[in-house]
């Protein structure tokens, strides 16, 4: 009888997860004819302030899960302690934005063209909405970030341009790229509004403006580091015929309709993943002080720059390259493996494979590897990373010590780019600095609109750890 009523609530605990998500789904297809994203905003952010305050109200002791050692001494890894609305990794599935997989957002979200890849905007419309955008409605929000980061020109030119060019041009594109980010904060709408007096129930709007102003600036900050660094120096212009990925692809020096459609899928899957990588919680912590977004984002990037984040796009292809450089294009599978071997051997790490969440092969590298196998399916790089994709994993998992031997985003973006001609592995993290601007201000608007509180975690020291655990053993 126990065994029957078991199945019987397992039946109907299905039923309603499937309902749940069905509801969910619904919700995310439905569309509105208006094109104002900001309209949009002040229609759901009362209902989701209400449910918040439900949850708080009604479950707010209801424990998540016991604190180990083991989680205050390893960074607090896998500890659920934050609030992030805009996307979920799941670490079977991976990563997914309002709900949707990056398999469906490549099917439902409006490209430029009929079965191209996701326009970044449209992201941003799911992101900040939960629904999935008309191609009306991205045409319109495409052309509102157009007029913000076109608005500003003399802002760019004598404050933006002047902070970058008072570094010296050697000094890493992510130190170029925070020092201008950090140089757009002259002009942050939430900071004069504090100043003048605004209620918290309004923080959220001056965070808008702010957030879509430096969504819309950066591609033009991230450019004009490219190009003082490694061309001309020679700014290249908005193109009002262009989307936002396109424009970024256009600023950069590349025309070619393929860059083009990369750089929409590139900023599309890199936009968000979930609240626990160092760049987003790093920004997520700062704007909890009410630091405006520029501020936060510019703390964000800090934190992207390290080699265990963001670096690790730079990275790869940096090791991609040794192989080459060492053993030529056409190794074999043997001499590969030696290789890797080699590489582990001498106590160093073969980037581009493991995850700190994930335990499957990371759905952003796969959409990566399929634009590649439509695209460039004879690049000598791209074949390469494909035998390493067969040698790796099995390396890893015989060394034991690797709990995802599988790749990760990070294994195809810099041979993707380099087939295109951006061959400077040292600014890849900018390319994904740009791409970050849409998740982490998507969240910034929510935390204020939700009037989430300052982050304030409670800290020990080791001696405190040792009384607790000879207390808690005894």
């Amino acid at each position: 009888m126990v065994f029957f009523r078991s199945v019987s609530l397992l039946s109907r605990l299905r039923s309603r997860a499937s309902n749940l998500s069905n509801s969910v789904r619904w919700l995310q297809m439905q569309s509105s004819s208006d094109l104002d994203l900001q309209s949009q905003l002040k229609e759901l952010i009362p209902e989701q302030q209400e449910r918040l305050k439900k949850i708080k109200t009604e479950y707010g002791k209801v424990q998540l899960g016991n604190i180990t050692v083991d989680m205050v001494l390893g960074g607090m890894r896998g500890m659920t302690g934050l609030l992030w609305e805009t996307s979920l990794l799941d670490p079977d599935e991976g990563i997914r934005f309002r709900g949707l997989s990056i398999p469906e957002c490549q099917k439902l979200l409006p490209g430029a063209k009929p079965g191209g890849e996701p326009l970044p905007e449209g992201l941003l419309w799911l992101l900040l909405t939960g629904k999935v955008p008309s191609k009306e409605q991205v045409n319109a929000l495409s052309k509102e970030l157009h007029d913000r980061a076109t608005v500003p020109a003399g802002l760019i030119k004598y404050y933006v341009y002047r902070a970058i060019d008072a570094l010296p041009v050697t000094a890493h594109p992510m130190t170029q790229f925070a020092s201008g980010v950090m140089a757009l904060q002259v002009q942050s709408e939430f900071q004069k509004a504090y100043e003048k007096g605004i209620p918290k129930a309004k923080y959220w709007e001056p965070t808008y403006e702010d957030s879509l102003n430096l969504i819309a600036r950066v591609p033009i900050v991230a450019s004009y580091v490219y190009r003082r660094i490694y061309k001309d120096g020679k700014i290249i212009p908005l193109d009002d015929s262009l989307d936002y990925g396109g424009n970024f692809s256009r600023m950069l020096g590349f025309d070619s309709p393929q860059m083009q459609e990369l750089m929409r899928l590139y900023v599309t899957i890199h936009s968000d993943h979930e609240g626990g990588n160092v760049s987003a919680h790093t920004g997520h912590l700062v704007a909890s002080s009410l630091s405006d977004p520029y501020l936060s984002f510019a703390a964000a990037l800090n934190g992207l720059a390290g080699p265990l984040h963001g670096l690790a796009n730079q990275e790869v292809l940096l090791w991609i390259k040794s192989v080459v450089e060492e053993c030529g294009e056409n190794l074999t599978t043997e001499q590969l493996k030696d290789y890797v071997w080699k590489t582990l051997n001498s106590g160093k790490v073969v980037p581009g494979f493991g995850h700190g969440v994930l335990r499957r092969t990371d759905p952003r590298y796969t959409c990566q590897r399929e634009f590649a196998l439509k695209h460039l399916p004879n690049d000598p790089l791209f074949q390469l990373v494909s035998k390493l994709y067969e040698v790796v994993p099995p390396i890893l998992t015989e060394l034991g010590k690797v709990k995802n031997p599988w790749p990760n985003v990070d294994a195809h973006s810099g041979v993707l780019l380099n087939y295109y001609g951006l061959t400077e592995a040292r600014y890849f993290t900018v390319l994904f600095g740009v791409s970050r601007s849409i998740g982490i201000c998507s969240q910034l608007i929510w935390d204020r609109a939700l009037g989430l509180p300052l982050e304030r975690p409670k800290s020990v020291t080791t001696a405190w750890l040792e009384n607790y655990c000879k207390k808690a053993s005894s």
